[in-house]
């Protein structure tokens, strides 16, 4: 019996922060990917600590929705699900390379399959894209555009601007995009300037977080002057400093992300069958795909 946990931060303060991880668990759960699915958080129920409880399989695939390697991916979901043959050493990792470990879960007994974070797989880089032509309404949506990905960005964590770095690098290599560049809140380049940055006329502006929440809510509208005050709202595009800005909001909230959590099942050895194919089908009609 295959089961899935997909774990996620939460939040006590932002009701919203778990929604997406509830909506990929649904879709993946609707085409009987696995015989069982579960959510588990770090600051909402249920907890880390105890989701594995709530598993009936014997071998769970636990995938992180979290964007980069780092405290929580390294410490904090092992350390909670009591993994405690846990090392990261066992990703042989270089910031972006996390693949799995199989371990056993403590308390529980379970076989683990530890996968890396959805963020640095290689298939975000679709979901990126794919964020870009939902925000635009053009699925061919690319020449005469610049496209903005946009982190935290952190000296606290060298990783957190990696995965930004990648999936820009990525996008870049497409040849799709006038340009395409990577800023961030707390680093150099800032999102503040995004129209010093560009030259495009429009230019589209992709957080890669997973949940829409202050900061894609409220700090990056308003650091970026789509809006005075982000409670008014703002128009999508909309004009600063001649620039047509089409903010996309968290990639996290992308249906297509759902394919990246299967991808990382998929590559820590879970065997799908045609669950894969189903899920993308779903994510094409729920974005408006033909």
């Amino acid at each position: 019996m295959q089961s899935l946990v997909i774990v996620a931060h939460g939040s006590h303060l932002n009701p919203d922060s778990s929604a997406p991880t509830y909506a990929h668990a649904d879709t993946i759960r609707e085409v009987g990917a696995f015989e069982e699915v579960r959510t588990g958080f770090w600051k909402e129920e249920p907890h880390l600590r105890e989701v594995l409880r709530t598993v009936e399989g014997d071998e769970v695939y636990v995938v992180p929705l979290f964007i980069s390697e780092g405290y929580f991916t390294e410490q904090v979901i092992p350390r909670e699900l009591r993994l405690s043959e846990w090392d990261v050493e066992q990703w042989d990792s270089d910031g972006l390379s996390a693949d799995q470990a199989t371990l056993t879960a403590a308390d529980t007994g379970q076989t683990v399959h530890y996968c890396g974070p959805v963020g640095t797989h290689k298939a975000m880089t679709d979901v990126l894209v794919r964020r870009a032509e939902t925000v635009t309404d053009d699925p061919d949506v690319g020449t005469g555009f610049g496209l903005a990905v946009v982190g935290h960005g952190t000296e606290r964590n060298e990783n957190s601007a990696k995965a930004i770095e990648y999936h820009a690098d990525r996008i870049r290599d497409l040849d799709r995009f006038d340009e395409v560049k990577s800023l961030y809140m707390d680093e150099e380049p800032e999102v503040d300037d995004v129209t010093d940055h560009f030259e495009s006329e429009d230019v589209i502006v992709v957080p890669l977080f997973i949940a829409d929440g202050f900061h894609t809510q409220e700090d990056i509208p308003e650091d970026m002057g789509l809006t005075d005050d982000y409670r008014t709202g703002y128009s999508v595009p909309a004009e600063v400093d001649g620039r047509r800005i089409w903010y996309a909001g968290a990639v996290g909230t992308e249906p297509l992300l759902a394919d990246v959590v299967l991808e990382r099942a998929a590559d820590a050895g879970a065997s799908l069958d045609d669950s894969l194919a189903a899920v993308r089908e779903t994510t094409r009609v729920a974005t408006g795909d033909d």
